[in-house]
């Protein structure tokens, strides 16, 4: 099986230029807190590689050290073979960091905001304003470039963020929640702008609280859980070591949450992953013909249910199964 499941911080040691980031036993802590706890990675150039995990589990850390932001404290960085504590000028070079928060000045324009981002990074003026013009349009900007950022929506901040990461074309971007607070329209545009950038030789380095959004997007997932690294493969392969399977439940009646979980764990002795308010159960299954069993002891049971599929496990089952609870999203529901 290719996915790494791992007990302990620590692991192999992935070595070579050919890597777009390598980390090996990353450390970061904060008085006695242990944030980052030997986190390793290893993202090929031309990929986006997610990493997943709820708010506090030490992603946005993880990747301030890795921009030079945050001093490692512990363990060891390449970007493209470059250390990142011994060169970080040189590092600086080959990022592009795009925040959860927009950097950008809120009175002035958007065409203002990229033209003084490039200056700042020594950009000639002229040349500056003509690689202010090419982004506005590559972002679809270009209507909206001499309003006052003050009056853009959340989806425009974020695109004109992630703009402003490009102005020197770096060969890696750092992505940290880039669609946080947007709405599902406007995060589908940033998903499409995302995989643009890989289209156009970029390789994505992207953290993510949205189970969806690392599935869609990610090529391979590190799920990250309390600062330590507890997984690590594709979105498929993440699913199959869960089970073969998910039975997807819809009840009739949502206040019946509490009951039909309470006959899964009997049958199965594992929790399924609610929804309560929707009336949603899935339940993860070892073996696919489990699910006549479920459907079974629910009935005996006294729990109509409205609909039922059984599919491919989601990265919600994944999430749960190797942390023993959801996401900050999934709990929120």
């Amino acid at each position: 099986m290719t996915i790494t499941a791992l007990d302990r911080p620590g692991g192999p040691s992935p070595a070579g230029t050919d890597l777009a980031v390598m980390a090996d036993g990353l450390v970061k802590t904060f008085g006695e807190q242990r944030a980052v706890d030997g986190v390793d990675l290893a993202v090929r150039p031309g990929e986006i590689f997610g990493v997943l995990g709820p708010n506090g589990a030490g992603k946005t850390t993880m990747l301030r050290m890795l921009a030079t932001l945050l001093k490692i404290d512990g363990g060891h960085a390449e970007i493209f073979g470059v250390d990142v504590a011994r060169e970080p000028h040189v590092i600086r070079q080959l990022v592009g960091v795009t925040g959860q928060y927009a950097s950008v000045d809120e009175i002035l324009t958007a065409r203002e905001n990229l033209w003084l981002f490039g200056r700042l990074q020594g950009i000639a003026s002229k040349r500056a304003r003509r690689i202010a013009e090419d982004l506005l349009a590559q972002f679809g900007l270009q209507d909206a470039a001499d309003k006052p950022i003050a009056h853009f929506s959340g989806g425009m901040r974020r695109r004109l963020d992630l703009a402003a990461s490009l102005i020197t074309r770096p060969p890696l971007i750092f992505l940290d929640e880039p669609t946080t607070g947007l709405d599902p329209r406007t995060r589908g545009q940033m998903w499409e702008t995302i995989r643009g950038l890989v289209a156009d030789g970029c390789t994505v380095l992207l953290t993510t609280q949205y189970l969806d959004e690392a599935d869609q997007l990610a090529d391979r997932i590190a799920v990250i859980d309390h600062g330590r690294k507890v997984a690590e493969g594709t979105p498929d392969e993440l699913k199959t070591a869960v089970g073969d399977s998910t039975l997807q439940l819809l009840l009739s009646d949502p206040d019946s949450v509490p009951a039909a979980a309470a006959v899964v764990r009997r049958i199965l002795g594992s929790d399924p992953v609610l929804s309560p308010e929707l009336g949603r159960l899935n339940v993860a299954l070892e073996q696919a013909d489990l699910a006549a069993d479920v459907l079974i002891a629910l009935r005996d049971s006294g729990v109509s249910i409205a609909s039922m599929n059984v599919a491919k496990p989601s990265l919600d089952e994944v999430f749960l199964a190797l942390t023993g609870h959801g996401t900050e999203e999934e709990e929120n529901r």
